[in-house]
């Protein structure tokens, strides 16, 4: 099993608090890392008909059985379980007593607020980081922009063999073909968690609809284009995107509002959380096709914002990130808020360094009336550099 880098978080939290919450996109390991981690603990899945049946009519009783650790997968199908936690965790006041799983973070989330706030750590849970998959360590993201050396361990691959696979655990638990798994995941997704947030009839436009979403990975989001392209209404758009964004398939990444005496654009940018359901939509069929594909940089953009959601997120840590954009198209793919200090970064897809990748990190420190404000540029190429005070990061430091 590959370890992933929330297992600890998990375990310290176990001691602290009485229920854990772990939430994430269906198929990201939420499961296999509940029971490695809590091996001891008994489990049940509220995905069976019969548990599901038990939990709603008697769930005292069911809950009573399972005593005195226990897991439950999928916790979201049955909302009157969650009032009876609550009683159980206030009359025993011991941490560690439930751990909770679901794939639908809307549904599971207005459950924790209306019954267990206070009294849940939460945990967010996507598929493989790089960092996990190469069994390294993930970047510090505190102290990336004074690296001065490469680590040994790194390790790098083919990046678009990569990008295309995604980083979803099966795939890699079970030497999977990506996009025959992919395409089995985006039905079942949609007929299966779709429908359940939402009573959506027409699969079919659905499906086209996140197909348009894939074209716009890493543009601003304009919800008027994308529902006249998909032949919706604006309120239909915006309906469904955050039926993806609360099911974890995108990230509505938004605008860094600080005003350096220019308009900024206010509309988010969009991205998916893996890239080889994005190549999936996007119908790229091989590695090949991707590093041909004019999404090429898209993609590659997409994937690094995905990293470092991930890299907030098993630390159990909101990501503070955003975009810059004004109004005469300048813009820095993503700044991180450090305090009081902002980290702007550039992403480009091109293996080779050369100055004309820095042009909005150039145009950004200009702005700030600081020639030397700390800056990263995040690239396809795989040496580490130093540049006008810049550090260029290849992207195997991930």
């Amino acid at each position: 099993m590959i370890k992933r880098e929330l297992s600890d978080k998990l375990a310290e939290a176990s001691k602290k608090y009485p229920v854990l919450t772990i939430t994430g996109p269906r198929q990201s390991g939420k499961t296999t890392l509940a029971r490695y981690v809590f091996s001891d603990y008994q489990y049940v899945s509220l995905e069976e008909p019969d548990n599901a049946k038990m939990a709603k009519e008697d769930p005292r009783g069911f809950l009573n059985q399972y005593a005195p650790n226990l897991i439950i997968d999928e916790a979201q199908k049955v909302p009157e379980l969650f009032s009876y936690i609550q009683t159980i965790v206030d009359t025993e006041d011991r941490p560690g007593r439930f751990i909770l799983t679901g794939s639908h973070n809307f549904l599971l989330m207005e459950n924790i607020t209306q019954s267990l706030a206070g009294r849940c750590a939460i945990f967010h849970l996507l598929p493989f980081s790089k960092a996990e998959l190469a069994g390294s360590a993930p970047l510090d993201i505190d102290r990336m922009d004074s690296l001065k050396a490469l680590p040994r361990k790194k390790k790098g691959g083919d990046l678009y063999e990569m990008l295309f696979t995604g980083f979803y655990p099966r795939i890699y638990d079970r030497h999977l073909e990506p996009q025959e798994w992919l395409q089995d995941y985006l039905l079942s997704y949609i007929e299966r968690d779709v429908r359940l947030i939402s009573n959506i009839g027409d699969v079919e436009t659905f499906q086209r609809f996140m197909g348009f979403c894939a074209a716009r990975s890493g543009q601003i989001l304009n919800i008027a284009s994308l529902a006249s392209d998909c032949g919706i209404t604006p309120v239909t758009a915006k309906k469904w995107l955050s039926i993806l964004e609360c099911s974890f398939i995108i990230k509505l990444l938004r605008p860094h509002y600080r005003n350096f005496n220019k308009r900024l654009i206010k509309s988010p940018k969009i991205y998916f959380t893996d890239t080889g359901l994005l190549c999936h939509l996007l119908k790229i069929r091989s590695s090949d096709d991707l590093h041909k594909s004019e999404m090429r940089g898209a993609i590659f953009e997409t994937w690094v914002i995905g990293e470092f959601i991930k890299n907030y997120y098993n630390r159990r840590r909101e990501p503070d990130m955003f975009f810059w954009r004004d109004s005469s198209a300048n813009e820095v793919d993503l700044v991180i808020s450090r305090g009081d200090e902002l980290l702007p970064i550039g992403v480009k897809s091109s293996q080779t360094f050369n100055d004309n990748l820095i042009k909005e990190l150039t145009f950004w420190r200009n702005l700030t009336d600081d020639p030397n404000h700390p800056g990263i540029l995040i690239y396809g190429g795989d040496k580490l550099l130093e540049f006008k005070g810049l550090t260029i990061l290849p992207w195997t430091m991930l």
